[in-house]
């Protein structure tokens, strides 16, 4: 990729909405170009479908409504070889937006927030939803700031329960936790080689709250097929030890 393309703004447009030549940009979008980016007819743009392509425009006409810009060239990107969704219990704060953005980064398909019993965080239907476009958000401008191609799912808060019903058995899911037992996720990944001679297609992450899960959620995530992880010998917080998890396993399947 050349310089000149990555200095470009980049800007986010569903898939539906790109299969035109010349593409008009949604209002929140279109709001931010011109009013904050400053961008004038002419310049060139780079707008992002999520779904692995990312087209090179330029600007035919800037409103403060409504921007259309004309694709010059599409550049397409190759799914990656493997899902990966990290299950993170929802910490304290706003913890969880920095959590989701580094996501992006690292390349997760799915963040699967989950409501635990150390951090009471009360939502009914309409809050969950709410938080869950919120987060969306968030990972739609981390992949327009680091110009990850694939937009990662992001799933509504959880119960521990809702999740395992709602999450597809992975072929491999790691738990992170403090236990005695718990191996380094080199082990799992090498072991699961030798066994099939290949990496797994689909990870699941499960990381803890601060003050981790509880010996109950720690015991039904383990009968549900996941392996406990240790993240190394110090106590790391909840964000922390997402990052840490999601790089160890992006650097094993890469």
């Amino acid at each position: 990729m050349g310089l000149h393309f990555l200095a470009m703004h980049r800007f986010y447009l569903p898939p539906e909405f790109c299969a035109e030549p010349m593409l008009a940009l949604d209002a929140r979008e279109s709001h931010h170009a011109v009013n904050v980016l400053r961008v004038r007819k002419g310049e060139r743009v780079a707008v992002m479908d999520g779904a692995g392509h990312e087209f090179l425009c330029s600007v035919h006409a800037a409103h403060r409504k409504e921007v259309l810009v004309c694709i010059e060239e599409t550049r397409s990107f190759a799914a990656p070889p493997f899902s990966m969704t990290l299950v993170q219990a929802i910490p304290k704060g706003k913890l969880m937006e920095s959590i989701i953005q580094k996501s992006v980064e690292l390349g997760a398909t799915r963040v699967q927030p989950l409501l635990s019993e150390r951090v009471a965080t009360h939502l009914d239907e309409d809050g969950a939803e709410h938080k869950a476009d919120k987060w969306w958000l968030t990972a739609v401008e981390a992949i327009k700031q680091c110009g990850q191609p694939w937009l990662p799912s992001v799933q509504i808060p959880r119960t521990l329960d809702q999740c395992l019903s709602a999450l597809e058995k992975p072929e491999l899911a790691l738990v992170g936790a403090l236990q005695g037992d718990a191996r380094h996720p080199r082990e799992y990944f090498s072991q699961f080689r030798a066994q099939h001679q290949r990496n797994p297609r689909s990870i699941a992450l499960w990381i803890g709250p601060e003050g981790d899960f509880s010996s109950h959620e720690m015991d039904v995530i383990c009968a549900s097929g996941a392996l406990p992880m240790t993240l190394g010998p110090l106590v790391l917080r909840c964000e922390t030890a997402a990052l840490y998890a999601l790089s160890v396993t992006g650097y094993e399947l890469r």
